[in-house]
């Protein structure tokens, strides 16, 4: 009878749960829509399945050294986050009188004049089929950024297929407004095929590093402190209209942040600013928490903090960063699982551990999930000394802890509800940076489990 009446209040409790998260999500959309009707900015919008944020950021960054423009914070880029943005207001969680007050912000913005920026910056996202379509209703962008899609995209488990995820994503090309610009991806050729749905778009600049792209990067490399033990970010050229152009960007060793340098380049292109001064900009890019930045860690070693989110393409690019690098130390790899991948969950686990020799000397895995990669690295040759599992952050935390030594680099990846910021805090030489340097440091996910 008890774990009756328990069941009974716990599915009350997800149904109001459910119905006001309706409420919320109705009234919001409604204002934003209102906003957007009343103020009439010019809104770029960002895409994809890999890189939407970082993009988004360095967007942001060569935007607002010429335009007064608002960007989405953080990922909000769903159906609650999305509106959020729009209005510039922070998301009140499970605070009813938060809500509250967000309502009555967007009101004011609404009926009260207010200095609102004439363009800005967005990203949207999908978790459930219909969301950018419905998005798409009252959203229509004059310029949509295209980063790419990947083999196996995060979210698919919740489409019918890969391609099911692909239609999705491609909606936002057709809100696209008449008369605007499509900025794609030229190395991904289904990103690349959108402009065929383009039907409103005036033109397109494409970026990436085949020959066909408008702005085409070249010359990658990492470079090193003066000892050449450490790294310190990557650097390489850009090419448009037959000029070349040195690109340097500091904290990160991930290959990908040329590409989407060159998204920011493009779309800066776009919005008419000069080469030179989108370059001027980019030197002020700060990698965004959780994607790959350079961290200080205990005892002299150095952490690539990529523990936002995990996917497999973004795995494989990260490892591929590592293998790149020269290091005084070890290379360790902390991997969780990689969720909401479906029916492609364990083959993609899988893979990832039989080839994680050739990227690491020890490598810990963390979670159930994960645990696949672990058994596949040992038959692929490495040794329970170097290969280790942990059910959670916090026994591979404690692991980690001893093991570091001085000039080790540590690559730490995993999904979002893996939590592995947790030891990325646990080991970094000064926690106290952590609220400013780290993911998921606001008090609703400090609280979770």
């Amino acid at each position: 009878m008890c774990h009756m009446l328990s069941a009974m209040c716990y599915i009350s409790y997800i149904m109001l749960k459910t119905i006001l998260r309706k409420i919320v999500v109705t009234i919001i959309t409604l204002e934003a829509r209102v906003v957007l009707w009343k103020y009439k900015p010019r809104i770029i919008a960002i895409t994809g399945s890999v890189g939407k944020t970082s993009t988004k950021e360095a967007i942001c960054t060569v935007l607002r050294s010429k335009f007064f423009i608002w960007c989405s914070p953080k990922s909000f880029n769903t159906e609650i986050g999305l509106p959020l943005a729009i209005m510039g207001l922070p998301n009140a969680w499970g605070n009813i009188r938060g809500w509250f007050s967000v309502f009555f912000e967007g009101l004011a913005l609404i009926f009260l004049k207010n200095h609102y920026p004439k363009l800005l910056v967005i990203e949207v996202g999908t978790d459930r089929p219909g969301d950018i379509q419905t998005i798409t209703r009252w959203l229509h962008p004059e310029v949509v950024v295209f980063t790419r899609f990947g083999d196996v995209p995060v979210h698919v488990e919740f489409f019918g297929s890969r391609e099911a995820l692909l239609i999705e994503k491609s909606f936002l090309v057709t809100a696209l407004k008449p008369g605007g610009t499509l900025v794609l991806n030229a190395d991904d050729l289904e990103v690349l095929s959108l402009r065929e749905k383009g039907k409103h778009a005036a033109s397109s600049l494409t970026f990436g590093f085949g020959s066909g792209a408008d702005v085409r990067g070249s010359h990658l490399e990492i470079f090193y402190s003066n000892d050449r033990e450490m790294p310190l970010g990557v650097r390489a050229k850009i090419d448009h209209t037959g000029r070349v152009f040195p690109l340097k960007i500091n904290g990160t060793i991930g290959m990908q942040y040329v590409v989407v340098a060159l998204a920011a380049f493009a779309t800066g292109i776009v919005s008419k600013i000069n080469a030179v001064d989108i370059l001027n900009a980019l030197e002020d890019f700060s990698i965004p928490p959780g994607r790959q930045k350079l961290i200080s860690g205990m005892r002299g070693s150095l952490i690539i903090d990529d523990s936002y989110n995990s996917s497999p393409v973004a795995v494989w690019a990260a490892l591929d960063s590592l293998k790149a690098l020269k290091v005084g130390g070890r290379k360790i790899v902390v991997l969780g699982d990689m969720l909401e991948l479906g029916k492609e969950s364990a083959n993609e686990h899988r893979k990832v551990g039989e080839k994680i020799k050739e990227f690491c000397d020890i490598f810990v895995t963390v979670g159930p999930r994960a645990e696949t990669m672990w058994e596949e690295a040992l038959k692929s040759g490495m040794d329970t000394e170097h290969a280790r599992h942990f059910k959670d952050a916090y026994e591979a935390r404690a692991y980690l802890k001893n093991a570091i030594q001085p000039k080790d680099v540590m690559l730490v990846k995993g999904s979002q509800s893996m939590r592995l910021e947790r030891i990325v805090e646990h080991i970094m030489a000064e926690p106290e940076l952590a609220s400013e340097l780290l993911v998921r440091q606001e008090k609703e996910w400090k609280s979770r489990p």
